[in-house]
């Protein structure tokens, strides 16, 4: 079913809680995360932190949990990519959430594939190949009368500081995307003629978002 815009709401990861050690994972359809007392329930949104390049510092939430294993749905069964005995890590629960209000516009950039272009001499016809994609960018546009908010707050201090975060993207349908990310605020406005003054926040992804349908 299509959706519009109206009403999605947006958040940032502002606290978590202590990480806990991951002794394995597994090579799964859907991956079984060994950690000791993690304390996590089903629905909890995770970041994960790996030797798997592929998850490492990706955010995915809890589908069930026992007491020293949890379940993501992500698919690691192929050992080329998700090796056998370097999956250790760690992961951190997002524990609070802060909601960014008075949002004009939202856009991304970025997450397309990359690709290396090459010839060879004895022909007259260039090659391409993907080679991976491109970082993911989220821009937000802000009411710069947003200036004192929560959202607008937690987005400055975590400007200065310059740490991980997450951004929540949760439209009307229930529909969720989870976006690692650092971030940058400019709180310095944007004045056009007929229009109200607005700034910007760029999320710059640390690894591919994930998306989750309405249930």
């Amino acid at each position: 079913m299509a959706s519009v815009p109206t009403g999605t709401t947006f958040a940032v990861a502002t606290v978590f809680a202590a990480a806990k050690t991951i002794s394995a994972i597994s090579n799964a359809a859907e991956a079984v995360v060994s950690s000791t007392a993690h304390g996590l329930l089903a629905g909890d949104v995770v970041e994960v932190t790996s030797g798997w390049g592929r998850l490492n510092r990706r955010v995915f939430e809890v589908k069930s949990a026992t007491t020293d294993a949890f379940v993501i749905a992500v698919d690691t069964q192929s050992q080329n990519f998700y090796p056998v005995g370097s999956s250790a890590g760690s992961v951190r629960k997002v524990q609070t959430w802060t909601q960014i209000s008075q949002i004009t516009g939202a856009s991304s950039s970025g997450g397309d594939p990359k690709t290396v272009d090459y010839k060879y001499v004895e022909s007259d016809v260039s090659y391409s190949i993907n080679d991976g994609f491109n970082a993911t960018q989220y821009t937000l546009t802000i009411d710069a009368d947003a200036i004192g908010t929560p959202g607008f707050d937690a987005l400055k201090q975590l400007t200065d500081v310059q740490t991980d975060t997450v951004l929540r993207m949760l439209s009307r349908s229930g529909a969720r995307l989870y976006m690692p990310s650092t971030v940058a605020l400019n709180d310095v406005p944007s004045l056009n003629d007929g229009q109200i003054n607005t700034v910007s926040a760029v999320f710059n992804g640390n690894n591919r978002p994930i998306r989750y349908k309405a249930a």
